[in-house]
């Protein structure tokens, strides 16, 4: 029920005001955390430790609050504390506009487009600026739906909210940024760590029967986990996904059109509805909820 109820407010609501978001909060506590140690990789990974200590302590702290209240209350608040740690409306909608703005131009599609990946995308035609909106859609539903929802099902708050403090130290400290080399190693060996099963699961939900070709996929990346949602959702389509000098996923796959990007937000939806309904299942009754 409370998986089922925070599906709902994210469908409702979108996202909490940033003054309000959990994760704006620990942004912010990363940004503290910074200013108290000097830059080497065992600073950092304190840092990292002691953060994950105080998000994960909060959390269980109001878990504990939550079994106190009448069974409607408590999952109410729980379905609220939930809620923030996955998005998927705005995940459609935004990757949506995308395709609106191409559209309309070819520059705003690539303004557009700057705001949900890291990549420069001044120089990407319309099929690159297609290819960068189905990688980070089929990524971001395993950071973003897939990987929170698993770590609710086996820890509760405690657990989806260390996940989250994960991902979020990985993109503001993780260690492929030349800045944050030594001091975010952890950052982004945790994080790593922490999204490799929801990763391969995130795959099998887009691309399922297709083990040896996901596997053959996602080996193309640089990243350990990254490749198989993003290669699953290629091999689905029938569509090559390529970023220029890194990697190419299902080479003898077509550019991508428009068709085809209204079909994989059709399939992201599915498989976050799947994983919805799965999550709400395994947790019914569980931590007292």
């Amino acid at each position: 029920m409370v998986v089922l109820l925070a599906a709902f407010l994210d469908w409702l609501l979108r996202e909490p005001p940033a003054r309000l978001h959990p994760v704006v909060g620990i942004g912010r506590l990363l940004a503290a955390l910074e200013r108290l140690w000097r830059d080497d990789a065992r600073a950092g990974a304190a840092a990292w430790a002691v953060g994950a200590a105080a998000v994960t302590g909060l959390a269980a702290t109001l878990g504990c609050w939550i079994l106190t209240l009448e069974t409607p209350w408590r999952q109410m608040t729980a379905a609220l504390l939930l809620w923030p740690a996955f998005s998927l409306r705005m995940l459609l909608e935004e990757v949506a506009a995308v395709e609106s703005a191409l559209a309309r131009g070819l520059d705003e599609a690539r303004t557009r487009l700057a705001r949900l990946v890291s990549r420069d995308t001044g120089n990407l035609d319309a099929a690159g600026v297609r290819m960068a909106a189905l990688e980070t859609l089929s990524e971001n539903l395993s950071d973003s739906v897939v990987a929170p929802l698993f770590y609710f099902v086996l820890f509760g708050l405690p657990g989806v909210w260390l996940y989250r403090y994960a991902n979020t130290a990985d993109a503001v400290w993780g260690y492929r940024s030349p800045r944050y080399r030594r001091w975010g190693w952890l950052a982004a060996r945790a994080d790593d760590a922490l999204n490799w099963i929801p990763a391969r699961l995130t795959a099998l939900l887009l691309s399922p029967g297709r083990p040896a070709a996901l596997r053959r996929e996602a080996g193309r990346t640089p990243s350990p986990n990254a490749g198989w949602p993003m290669g699953a959702l290629a091999l689905a389509l029938g569509v090559r996904l390529e970023k220029r000098g890194a990697y190419v996923l299902n080479p003898s796959g077509r550019d991508p059109g428009p068709a085809d990007l209204r079909r994989a937000l059709v399939r992201v939806r599915r498989a976050a509805v799947a994983v919805y309904v799965l999550a709400a299942l395994l947790s019914w009754g569980r931590w007292g909820l």
